[in-house]
This record gives C-alpha cells, structure tokens and sequence, in this order.
C-alpha cells in the first residue's frame, strides 16, 4: 500500500491506519502530504491529524439512511475518539479487500440493510487497532509498558502517573510505533463500555441538508458542461427509426441531437433549451418490442394461472420437512388462501441523472453519481467506455433517495451520459425528468401467492405450503449474478422462509415467470409482498383454529425467544384488541434478514369513499444492538410510511407496454396529513446488530389487512388496497 496516495493523509502530521483482509493493520505517517486528484490508491479507514481531528471514512453510501454517521460511531468507539473532533468521508473508490462489504458479495455495495451487519466488526478493527498504536507509542514516549496505557475521548492517559496526550500530541511525537499486536475480538470493547454506541449524536448529514448545503449529482456543474435530455423509447425494446429535428435545431443553444439505441438526445447548454428542444422532435419508433403486449390485468391474470397451476415447474427456495406429502394427511384441516400485489415504482425524490468527463482518448471519464453501488457503476462505465476500472475516476454522491431505483440502473442511465460526453468530448449532465423516471421505472414486480395449510387436532400448523409466481428480478437486473444463482432469487423469494414459525413441514417455492416489464428491487425486497400474503393466511389460520391472532403466534413462535419478545412487546405497546370505537387492530409479524419486528395498525374504513385510513401504528424492533438509537427508530418510521403509501396510494398499470402514470398527480404517495402516528419500541436482544432501513416495510401490509378483516369481517387478498377494492369488499 502506498502512503503517498489519494487521502491517508490530511496537511500536517497525521498517522492514517487502513484494516486488511483478515484484520491486519498497516499504518501510515508523514507530514505535509496533500491530497492528490487520482482517486486510485488503497485508502485507510481513518487518520488523525496533529490538530485532534479524526478523519473516518465509511464504504457505504448516504441516501437518507444515516450511514455516514453510524458507520463512523462504530469505528470511533474502539477508537476512544473525541466524536466532537471527528470528521466523516464517504468512499468513492478503492481495493475491495479493504472496503468491500462482506455481507454484499465484498463489493461496495449499499442494499438490503447491510451497512451496520457487514461493516460492523470491520469498523472496530479498524478503530481498535488505530488506539492499539496510539497506545504503544505514547507509552514508548513515557517509558512505561503500554498495557499501562490506557485511553479516554481524544486523549491517551498514564494513570500512575497522571500524564496525559492529546491524539494529536502522539500523532507529533518523533517516533511511531508501528509493529504492534494484531487486534484479536478479545480485545475488542464490550458492549458495557460502550461510551458512544447507543447514544444518540446528532446525524452528521441532517445540519447541510436543512441548510441545502449538500451536492448532489444533480447538482454539480462543470466548466464546458451540456446538458441532455432524453425522449426514451415508450415501449422497452424499441428504437428510434426516424427523426425530425428541424425545429429542435433551430433553438439557441442546442448544441447537438443524437440517436442512441433505446432514445434520442437533446444537449444543449442550459437544461431549459435541453428539455425544450426534446419536446420539439418528432421520432418514429419500432413497434417490434414483443413487450408491447404487455398489459397490467392480462399479466396479472396469467400470474395467478401460474400460481394455481400444479404442473408449473418451482424452484424451492425453503424445505423443512415434507410438506407436499404432509398436505395430503387427511386427518388434518386444509385451509387455502391466494394474495396478490401489482407493480410499484420506487418514487424517490431525486429522479435519475448522472455527470461524465470522458477522456480525450475515449477511454477514461470522470463520473459524478448517486448510485448504491460505487463498485457496480464504475465496471458499468468501464464496461461503456470498453476500458479497465482503474480509467473511471469516480464521485459517489449522497442520494435524493434510492429504495433500490440506484442499484442496478446504471447500465442504461450512467451509459448515456458517457456515450454523448464521449462523442461530443466535453463533459454532460443527463437528467431524467419525472415523468421519464415514472414511464422508465425498473418496478416492484407484480406476484401471485398460493399458501395451503393443515392443522392439526389441537389447531397447530401441521404442514405449510407457500408458493410464490413472479418474473426473477437477478436475471433482468443482474444477469451475471443470475447465471450463478440455480434459479434462486434472493430478491423475490427472501421473506418466506417463515424460519422463526414452528412449523415442521415446509415448502417455500417459487415459479418464475417471464418478466413483463423492466423489474428491480424495492425496498424491502421480497419481503413485503412475501410477509403480506403470510401473516394474513397466519390470521385465517388462527380463525380456522378457533383462535385468536395473538395467541396463534405465541405458540408458533414459542421457539424463538427474539421473535417472541417483539410480538409482546408490540401487544402491549398497542393494547391489542381494544380498539376505540368504529376502529379495529391488525396484526403482522415480520423480520428482515437478521432485525425482526412485529407491527399493529389502528384503522378505520371510510364506507363512502372506500378510503382506509390509518390512524396509529406500533412497531417492535429486534436490530440486536442499536448503534444510533434515534437514527433506527427514524428509518422503521419512515420504513412504516414507505410501506403504508405503497399499500394504500401507489399503484402502477401498464397497457400496450407503456406505462400509465406520469407523476406525483396519477401516482401519489402518502401526503403528510395521511401518516398516522407512529410508536417504536426498540427491543435489543444483544445478537449481532443487524440493519433497520427495511425492516418496517414488511410489517405494514398484514397488519392493515388483518385490521380490515377485524373491523369488517372480510378479507383483503390484493395489494395495493385502492378505494375501488374496498368498496367492492365492503359491497360483497
């Protein structure tokens, strides 16, 4: 690792300390280094400065979530640093082996709540082994055995002897000691010492953001910059055939018009003239696309056939047991129910955009992006540009939101920007506007779910059979991924293991489908719609068996003390049951990957509008341990709101392969006077921490559903639960 490259070292002295694969630790020293331009180097996790400042960096990226402040908590915990003096740098790029998310495939990547559970013990090497070296030379300084040493917040102390250093004072002394120990878990802090972990600091992005002080890709501006504006095919697979232009050529400051495969470019020098000019053309397009058949009733029809049709081949996904010979017991109750949810767009409030400097040579950019995956898009461009990754000089910026919409879609949107940078060598913006973003969207897939059940004499869940039909989101979004995968789709299929129920036989499966649209994960991933159709079959379970929701649970969920202490926890937040009157409760059951969660809406039915509202949710959180305990009960509220707007507003329908919506007006997510009042309980387990972006998503369905059924007696089996639907149900 070379010490002289990009960010180890701030001006002045500094020691900079970078974790390894298999946690060594490499340490760097030097005075007066300025920061280089080439993003290219191995960078460390952290650095000090002679002034006390602390310099962590984070590998995950900032799209609201609150990254940029836990990720640092962790490393300056072991760190004993002064949070005070403590500055933070999200990474743009660098070696995997030090960067790479362990629980993402080592890559960076920032998807599916796995910024804390993979970095976490990364951060605290990290931290523990800068103190490990602080520690050693202040105690070579002072002539005293370094187990002597010890630390509180930016100071190094000798407490027979009362003397004391600031960080920055080591960081000054003539000599370093930079063979020291290896960190051992051991060695580690636990969790009683904590003195930063578990409080609550403020978050370092809110104070910009309330002042409009961050930058985003949408943001930045370049000496030379155009700026491009897209008409995009309005069928996926079509492709311009012919273009008039002549009255977008007549605009003052257009600079050029341009056919890519899928769309054609205004560049002009102002956005205005970009987007003027765009809506001048008049493009024939192909009418080939064999999506054009594509329509939101027939697909969503053909996907319940799938579903219900025994001879449809599925993968399993989760087997315990033998169920499909257990459901066949006819000494047990079958009970049978089948749910489906339709299309969701992600509704983030940054639309699509991205900034590229292509190289005079063509085979080098520099790219500004908000993207969820630093590692993903800078192999997209290189892959563009048909050059070595090390050729992309890469800005990963903080995101206007991404709920998944920024993890894959680089390929097309970062592709263009470098395609016309490249051709009119000088640096583009491509923005897309709202209605390309809607129009263009990578969806929620629609998905049908066929459960069967048996119960048993005593009414426990004998046997228990839930089989999902959807198109596969890898195999479109990440083909390379899909190749490997032996048909399992982590992104669909995840949340229906159904692993903290006692049930003895099971089967998850799933039949995959051919896709219909441009499909990609959404927040939550196959969680929702998984734990949607679940936990409302868990409560026609409960009814089957002459019992009540609650005590249901209990006994499935008497093995898994985690599980069991959040649906307690969420009965008496809530005093299940005891709804005011003209309201009802519903409950739902559903973890994440590793945090687990219990959720009860209150909920009442406007019988002449079919309008449900919302009144109060409560929400009980297992992360193991909560790093920034304000920042998790922040994203399960906003996980909460994000679930309720996508099961009582949002919709998206396709017909003749275009999508129906335009913006915010025909596809409307929950306004502020619709989000009910929100409880969280956070319930530690003390298990490893695991993430909390997600896990309030999944609970939001059944419990409103299971409400519905409480208060009316009936059952919802589609989602999203428009108007429309209710009244039809309330007239049934």
């Amino acid at each position: 690792m070379n010490s002289s490259r990009r960010d180890f070292l701030r001006t002045g002295s500094a020691l900079s300390f970078a974790v390894m694969a298999g946690g060594a630790l490499q340490v760097f020293q030097g005075t007066a280094l300025a920061r280089q331009a080439e993003p290219l180097a191995p960078n460390a996790w952290v650095s000090i400065g002679h002034d006390d400042t602390v310099t962590i960096r984070f590998g995950s990226t900032e799209m609201g979530q609150g990254v940029m402040t836990s990720l640092p908590m962790i490393l300056a915990e072991e760190l004993d640093a002064d949070w005070s003096k403590v500055r933070v740098e999200q990474v743009d790029q660098g070696p995997l082996e030090v960067y790479g998310n362990p629980h993402t495939g080592g890559i960076l990547f920032t998807a599916g709540s796995s910024s804390v559970a993979g970095y976490f013990d990364i951060m605290r090497r990290a931290g523990a082994g800068a103190r490990r070296v602080l520690i050693h030379s202040a105690a070579q300084a002072w002539n005293v055995p370094p187990n002597e040493v010890g630390t509180e917040p930016g100071v190094v102390i000798h407490a027979r002897s009362g003397r004391r250093m600031r960080f920055g004072e080591v960081v000054a002394l003539p000599r370093i000691v930079e063979q020291v120990p290896q960190v051992t878990p051991a060695d580690l802090k636990p969790r009683s010492a904590y003195r930063l972990i578990g409080t609550d600091p403020g978050r370092r992005d809110i104070p910009g953001k309330t002042r409009g002080e961050p930058v985003y890709s949408i943001d930045v501006r370049l000496p030379g910059m155009v700026y491009a504006a897209q008409l995009l095919a309005p069928v996926e697979g079509e492709r311009p055939l012919a273009v008039d232009d002549a009255q977008a050529r007549a605009l003052e400051g257009l600079v050029d018009i341009i056919q890519l495969p899928h769309s054609v470019a205004a560049v002009a020098t102002s956005w205005e003239t970009a987007l003027r000019a765009r809506d001048l053309l008049a493009v024939q397009w192909s009418t080939d696309s064999p999506f054009r058949s594509a329509d939101n009733d027939a697909d969503l029809a053909a996907t319940v056939a799938a579903v219900n049709d025994p001879g449809r081949q599925a993968t399993a996904w989760e087997s315990r047991g033998d169920a499909s010979a257990a459901l066949q017991d006819g000494r047990h109750r079958r009970i049978e129910a089948q749910f489906v949810t339709e299309y969701l767009y992600h509704a983030q409030m940054e639309p699509l955009n991205a900034v590229a400097a292509v190289d005079a040579d063509g085979k080098g950019a520099e790219v500004w992006l908000g993207t969820q995956s630093q590692t993903a898009s800078i192999a997209a461009a290189a892959q563009t540009l048909q050059t070595t990754p090390d050729r992309i000089r890469f800005h990963a910026m903080q995101m206007g939101g991404a709920f998944g919409r920024r993890t894959f879609f680089a390929r097309e949107n970062l592709g263009d920007a470098l395609l016309l940078s490249r051709q009119l060598k000088r640096p583009v913006k491509l923005m897309w506007t709202r209605e390309d973003d809607v129009k263009n969207g990578w969806l929620r897939p629609l998905s049908a779910h066929a459960l069967q059940a048996t119960l048993d004499e005593q009414g426990n869940v004998a046997a228990l059979r839930h089989r999902v039909a959807s198109p596969s989101i890898l195999a479109f979004a990440a083909p390379a991924r899909w190749e490997n995968a032996k048909n399992r789709d982590v992104l669909v299929m995840e949340g229906t293991e159904s692993s903290d129920y006692d049930i003895a036989d099971f089967l998850a499966e799933h039949v995959i489908l051919e896709r219909r649209s441009r499909v990609c994960a959404w927040r939550g991933i196959g969680w929702v719609p998984n734990c949607f159709a679940r936990e409302c079959f868990i409560d026609e379970l409960a009814a089957a068996a002459g019992s009540d929701p609650v005590a249901f649970r209990r006994r499935l969920l008497a093995k898994s003390p985690r599980a069991l202490a959040v649906l307690e926890a969420v009965v008496a937040m809530s005093n299940f049951g005891k709804a005011p009157s003209g309201r009802a409760h519903g409950i739902s059951f559903a973890g994440y990957k590793a945090t687990l969660g219990a959720g009860v809406a209150e909920i009442s039915i406007d019988a002449e509008s079919g309008q449900i509202h919302v009144h109060r949710f409560w929400a009980a959180v297992d992360p193991g341990l909560a790093i920034h305990p304000d920042n998790l009960q922040a994203q399960v509220e906003g996980g909460i709101i994000f679930g309720l707007s996508g099961l009582l507003k949002e919709r998206i329908t396709i017909a003749q392969g275009e999508v129906q919506q335009n913006n915010f007006y025909d596809y409307e997510p929950l306004r502020i006077h619709e989000i009910p009042q929100i409880q969280v309980q956070i319930v530690e387990s003390g298990a490893t921490p695991s993430g909390a972006g997600e896990i309030g998503v999944p609970m939001t369905g059944a419990a409103v559903a299971n409400a519905v059924h409480a208060l009316t007696d009936k059952r919802l089996r589609a989602m999203p639960f428009t108007p429309e639907r209710i009244k039809a149900l309330l007239d049934s």
